[in-house]
């Protein structure tokens, strides 16, 4: 196993906070057998339980703590591992549960592995577009994180918390000198010259780190494109932060949070817009804007159904909603997997389509596609299957489209 984490952790890029990366390091350093970084270690401290999800049932708040990797190989209880696997299954459980009407994403993490985080990020973003999706910085989001939480539709930070470390580092060991104090002296025998490198046993050749600060600029440059597009910032702006780290306020002033803001604070006021949004008079969700917002104290829950409904009433209508929202959703993911096309339900269900809408735009792109292997497959007259001739003109053509407009066909 020792082996595996020394390749996750040397010579290949890391979307990770520095401070986070020694203290890994002066963890690992005697067990790797090399020197630990000047770190002082501090027992863990135990985390609080994530407080009650808000006053309505309807949020699902999905933890990402710890340091992130691709996959945790159950590592995850010793070495406080989350992978972006197992956040991207909660994130789908809440998509798929028609109970669920929003998400939180409550972030305590520096970052980890390159593998697997701009793909999650992107579904997060995808996600906002079938459900409301926050996240909190509490109390941070450093690096892969931060590509992860600045896909949300909003993104808020505790007083004390940071985000930003919009950065790429990584780190070669050149332990060629120890080797040779130990009488130790390594040989690799390779087919392929550029086999060996970023080996431990010998410095670094130049063109090893050329290509290894290559790829670096090259995730970097992605890092950054991702930021300007989810955050609505110039990428000139977004670089100029150096992967500095931004706290509290100033996190909001720079324009990679929203606001300021604890995470009770932040499910109580999603619930408030969770309701409002459920009324038909609602105004349309706003865009994230960049300009800080600080709540102070718990918001309170103000123009509720039942101003103008009982409760009992305003309760049935919500119950009921939520139950014809669930069955047309099941309905429509059924019709897509019976076309062969799953992917499909998704972009319906966040389209608003309705079932027969949905049925009519399924029948037809079997039309079509049924109408094209017509036209390939069929031996035809020479009139209408010359050589560029128009396709358009088959009568197998003609008949498919008449039967998809249901129009009568000419009597033979």
């Amino acid at each position: 196993m020792l082996p595996h984490l020394a390749s996750r952790l040397f010579g290949t890029p890391l979307l990770v906070q520095r401070a986070k990366l020694d203290l890994i390091l002066a963890v690992l350093s005697e067990r790797l057998h090399l020197a630990a970084p000047d770190v002082e270690l501090a027992p863990p401290l135990p985390r609080a339980p994530n407080p009650a999800a808000s006053a309505s049932s309807s949020i699902a708040v999905l933890p990402i703590h710890g340091t992130l990797v691709k996959r945790t190989l159950g590592l995850e209880a010793a070495s406080g591992l989350t992978s972006y696997a197992e956040i991207g299954a909660r994130l789908e459980a809440a998509l798929a549960d028609p109970t669920v009407a929003g998400i939180v994403l409550d972030i305590d993490s520096p970052g980890g592995e390159t593998g697997g985080c701009f793909e999650l990020a992107r579904r997060v973003r995808e996600a906002a577009a079938v459900k409301p999706v926050w996240a909190v910085a509490n109390d941070a989001a450093f690096s892969a994180a931060y590509a992860i939480g600045c896909a949300a539709d909003r993104l808020f930070v505790t007083e004390t918390g940071g985000v930003g470390s919009i950065g790429v580092i990584a780190l070669h060991v050149d332990q060629s000198v120890k080797d040779a104090r130990d009488g130790l002296r390594y040989t690799a025998i390779t087919a392929g010259e550029r086999k060996n490198d970023y080996s431990p046993h010998e410095p670094l050749h130049d063109a090893a780190r050329a290509a290894l600060q290559a790829e670096v600029d090259r995730l970097h440059a992605l890092f950054v494109a991702h930021v300007a597009a989810m955050r609505g910032l110039d990428e000139d702006a977004v670089r100029a932060t150096e992967a500095a780290l931004f706290f509290g306020p100033q996190a909001a002033r720079a324009g990679l949070a929203d606001g300021v803001a604890t995470l009770a604070a932040v499910l109580a006021e999603f619930d408030r817009h969770l309701s409002a949004a459920r009324r038909p008079s609602s105004p349309p969700r706003q865009a994230p804007t960049g300009k800080a917002t600080v709540f102070r104290g718990t918001p309170t829950m103000t123009d509720t159904p039942s101003e103008t409904l009982g409760v009992d009433e305003a309760a049935t209508l919500v119950a009921e909603a939520r139950r014809e929202v669930a069955q047309s959703a099941q309905a429509i993911a059924q019709l897509c997997l019976i076309a062969g096309c799953p992917e499909r339900a998704a972009e319906f269900i966040a389209a608003g389509r309705t079932e027969a809408e949905v049925r009519r735009a399924l029948i037809e792109a079997r039309a079509t596609h049924s109408m094209e292997s017509a036209v390939r497959s069929t031996h035809a007259p020479q009139d209408w299957a010359a050589p560029g001739a128009d396709p358009a003109a088959s009568p197998v053509v003609a008949a498919v489209k008449k039967l998809v407009r249901r129009e009568p066909l000419a009597a033979e």
